[in-house]
């Protein structure tokens, strides 16, 4: 990870400085802020900070694939596919663990079970973060939305958000503040 440049990934995905591009990088550097400073707040965590700076700047790299037009993205795919896309670009580049990022950072994350109930198009795999890195870049993104770039929600308004995907989401969520902040 340590030679790894994500603008230069960017770059590749995102070849035009347009509105979409100039959103992806702004978003993204918010959270890998954040992310970072968990790391600098926590060091008995032992996170890997090139992977959480790397993980944090790419994890929205398949949005230009899906179609949200709100957000300058004018794909084919719905949105709920960005992380499964993202990861599937990242195992292209042979970044595995950036492509875990990418696909586990939806929400709190997605299980098998959530999906089914909910009837969500997405393939059989895992959407829940798993390692200590994955669940940083998670839950720094939950603070901030490509809808509303110039807002930083805190963790009252960010649990409050939450609560449309159910309780267990905003449980694990304040779980993670807890341990984060």
């Amino acid at each position: 990870m340590k030679n790894l440049d994500p603008i230069d990934v960017i770059r590749k995905y995102y070849p035009e400085d347009n509105a979409l591009r100039r959103l992806l990088l702004h978003h993204s550097r918010q959270v890998a802020e954040r992310a970072l400073l968990v790391a600098e707040k926590h060091p008995e965590l032992g996170l890997d900070k090139s992977l959480l700076r790397a993980g944090a700047m790419l994890h929205d790299v398949g949005i230009f694939l899906t179609d949200a037009p709100g957000i300058h993205c004018h794909g084919t795919e719905p949105y709920l596919l960005h992380g499964y896309l993202g990861a599937q670009l990242m195992r292209a580049e042979e970044l595995g663990a950036i492509a875990h990022i990418c696909e586990r950072h939806t929400g709190t994350g997605l299980t098998m079970e959530r999906i089914r109930e909910r009837g969500l198009s997405l393939p059989e795999g895992i959407y829940a973060p798993a390692t200590l890195e994955e669940q940083v870049v998670c839950y720094a993104d939950k603070f901030y939305s490509k809808s509303h770039p110039e807002r930083e929600r805190t963790i009252e308004q960010t649990a409050q958000s939450l609560q449309k995907f159910g309780e267990e989401d905003v449980q694990r969520f304040l779980a993670w503040a807890e341990r984060f902040e």
